[in-house]
């Protein structure tokens, strides 16, 4: 279909070995929606090392690399266990072995190759690449992008070198502007979400999930357990809410981090009660088989991994999903919500795509007051929610993996001389129809008042109309 070739180079990838943050999901659905659109597509990745070291997905046009496998096998717990060996034989194999069994054909055949590097583990191997692409003269064949996903190890780039070697790229403007103080003019192209997250819900799954918490205020927080992700701030804002007699329901799924110990404990502190849940599957019955016998506490903490369907059921179906980050470079969890008519408070830094009060809320401060505040206004029976829910697909819809490559990343790597590619003639804001379940008339029945009467005990906090 296309002579353009991407390569993705990534220590994240689709693997759950592999697979720590927002960076896995990035590259493992923005390799697939490349592929479903007929490109030969390669990611390369720290991969499990149970799992084949090449696997073709995708009808052949997506190929996995699962590089440092060797050394995994020494390092059961994750992508980033024994990093520092595993970047190191990335930076020595990885370079060489590109130019020899893709770059060469590739140039040969007179095709071109877009080489993405993603995050700092990356920078150095662009470098090399670059090093080798000039000395083989394959300028006009091959064209290198480095993507920042956030200023982690910032200071270990070299970023002269960088500069000269990638067209360096980003995610939101809030990180163009970061990157400003780094002597970088970056391009922004935000990230996706996949198409399947705008299909419909199946509605028996989420009124299973529903009907576990229908008297109940129900939050969900999905994020690494990183002080920058404010988890004090959303578990002091359920400690409110349990204050005020609400009986608040929250879902929180952290990572592997120290940090969570902190959250755990504050949560005790505040006198909420923690439940710990485990499962071991993707479908959402068997979520809520998991999390049916603790229904009496405030906090549960989910400690299985939520595949793609719990995860669209469990943001749909919750009062509000808390991605209130202080600090965030895109805020993919926010987009996801938004995707399937979920109600996202959302930090104000990175989360271009949403409108404050059209699609979803944007959250100030760093004050738990002002969560609890907007969550029970949300809950008033005005109908302002329901509005809400609709505009956030709608809006969702235009940040699809397909619609940002068509509409953002082709035409900037026309800018740099690539070949016009094919694009689709579908729509890119169709957004199939879903219910919305009714949240005045859940309101109605949560706590002992009516949570509409008891606007006048919340007071906004400074700042919050």
């Amino acid at each position: 279909m296309s002579n353009v070739t991407f390569v993705i180079l990534s220590f994240e990838g689709p693997d759950a070995y592999s697979h720590a943050g927002g960076l896995g999901t990035r590259v493992g659905d923005l390799s697939r929606t490349l592929a479903q659109m007929g490109f030969e597509t390669h990611l390369f990745f720290i991969g499990d090392p149970s799992l084949p070291g090449r696997e073709w997905r995708e009808e052949g046009r997506l190929q996995l690399h699962r590089w440092c496998q060797w050394i995994s096998r020494y390092h059961p717990d994750g992508v980033y266990d024994g990093e520092e060996g595993k970047r190191l034989d990335w930076e020595h194999s990885l370079p060489p072995w590109l130019e020899s069994e893709i770059l060469a054909p590739k140039v040969a055949a007179g095709d071109t190759v877009i080489v993405i590097g993603e995050e700092w583990h990356t920078a150095s191997s662009i470098i090399a690449i670059h090093e080798l692409v000039a000395r083989r003269g394959w300028g006009k064949h091959v064209h290198l992008l480095w993507n920042a996903n956030s200023t982690f190890s910032f200071h270990r780039v070299d970023w002269g070198p960088l500069r000269y070697a990638a067209t360096i790229t980003t995610v939101s403007r809030y990180m163009k502007h970061v990157m400003w103080g780094y002597g970088v003019d970056a391009r922004v192209i935000p990230n996706g979400i996949p198409e399947s997250w705008l299909r419909p819900l199946d509605r028996k799954s989420v009124v299973l999930l529903s009907r576990l918490f229908h008297d109940r205020l129900t939050l969900a927080k999905v994020a690494r357990f990183d002080p920058d992700k404010r988890w004090f701030m959303a578990v002091d804002a359920v400690a409110e809410m349990k204050r005020l007699k609400l009986r608040p329901l929250f879902f929180a799924r952290g990572g592997m981090e120290g940090h969570g110990y902190e959250v755990l404990g504050n949560a005790h502190q505040k006198g909420l009660q923690v439940a710990h849940v485990q499962w071991n599957g993707p479908e959402v019955e068997t979520l809520v088989e998991a999390i049916r016998p603790v229904l009496n506490a405030d906090m549960l903490n989910l400690q299985g991994y939520l595949s793609e369907p719990q995860r669209r059921v469990l943001f749909h179906a919750v009062d509000a999903v808390l991605a209130n980050s202080g600090v965030e470079p895109f805020g993919l969890v926010g987009l996801e919500t938004m995707s399937v008519g979920g109600v996202a408070l959302v930090g104000c830094t990175g989360e271009d795509y949403m409108t404050p009060g059209h699609d979803a809320i944007s959250l100030q401060t760093s004050n738990p007051s002002e969560i609890v505040y907007n969550v029970v206004k949300l809950c008033c029976p005005t109908g302002a929610t329901n509005r809400l829910r609709r505009a956030a697909r709608r809006t969702a819809a235009r940040y699809t993996w397909r619609s940002v490559i068509q509409g953002i990343l082709m035409p900037f790597l026309e800018q740099l001389g690539v070949p016009q590619t094919p694009r689709s003639n579908a729509s890119l804001f169709d957004v199939p129809k879903q219910p919305v379940i009714s949240i005045p008339a859940k309101a109605a029945s949560l706590g002992r008042i009516p949570l509409w009467q008891g606007l006048r005990d919340v007071p906004a906090p400074a700042g919050v109309a």
